[in-house]
């Protein structure tokens, strides 16, 4: 049984680029509460930063991802490369959302709880277990390569004057995204996925949100504690968060 519940709200940022899917509810202001049952999917998307139509962008590709009705016989990455695809044709055949694009980061849950993570972009899916917060997707991003071959250590990844700088997302009209696709096995009672957008992850550390999500409140306002926590850390950007949390 999975309890969800999610946020996103434009922050100081004039409109929202960033929505949230919960089963097939799509939000682009606000929170929302469910208990969804399986098969379901929760994913959050964030319009990609200098191009056109980005709130148009994540809303859609969510609204799409919503359509599909998922089961554990399914190629998921295949569902997924059609939204790319249509994404795509839509942002080609209109010049006013011209190579408008979006990250994607979920999970997809089967009739028979098998769960599966996907990402495109640098929109973050963590495990909180016991306290502690593991990510488990990786930035498709150009940080992170400079990262990994130890051009910059960890903290300089979230100040980096190219954090930005994404591989294709969703919707590029000259590029295939590469979407990594991970099983999540060994899932315990208890255990928190975290879905977020980098208007979270790029000012609130691992640290912060272990903390918050250890306090002895319920989880929407222990969301709400995580984007006003951003908020104070000078946050520039959208913020969207869900919470996935494990009762069986």
């Amino acid at each position: 049984m999975y309890y969800c519940c999610g946020i996103t709200e434009k922050g100081v940022m004039p409109h929202n680029e960033d929505a949230l899917l919960i089963g097939r509810t799509v939000l682009d202001n606000g929170e929302t509460e469910q208990f969804p049952g399986a098969p379901f999917i929760a994913a959050v998307s964030d319009g990609v930063s200098g191009e056109r139509s980005g709130e148009v962008a994540s809303k859609m590709c969510l609204e799409m991802v919503g359509e599909i009705h998922y089961n554990g016989r399914m190629h998921l990455d295949q569902r997924l490369y059609d939204v790319h695809r249509r994404l795509a044709e839509y942002s080609a055949g209109d010049p006013n959302a011209h190579n408008m694009q979006a990250t994607l980061c979920g999970i997809a849950v089967d009739e028979n709880g098998g769960i599966l993570a996907f990402n495109v972009g640098d929109s973050r899916l963590y495990r909180f277990r016991r306290g502690r917060l593991r990510q488990i997707s990786r930035d498709q991003s150009l940080v992170q390569l400079l990262y990994e071959e130890g051009s910059i250590t960890k903290e300089q990844r979230r100040t980096h004057i190219h954090r930005n700088i994404i591989f294709p997302a969703f919707g590029n009209v000259t590029a295939t995204p590469k979407i990594d696709i991970t099983p999540i096995e060994g899932m315990e009672a208890g255990d928190v996925l975290l879905l977020c957008t980098d208007g979270l992850s790029d000012h609130v550390s691992s640290l912060d949100i272990e903390e918050i999500l250890e306090l002895p409140v319920s989880m929407p306002e222990r969301l709400r504690l995580m984007a006003d926590r951003s908020l104070e850390k000078d946050c520039r950007d959208n913020i969207t968060i869900i919470a996935v949390v494990n009762y069986e």
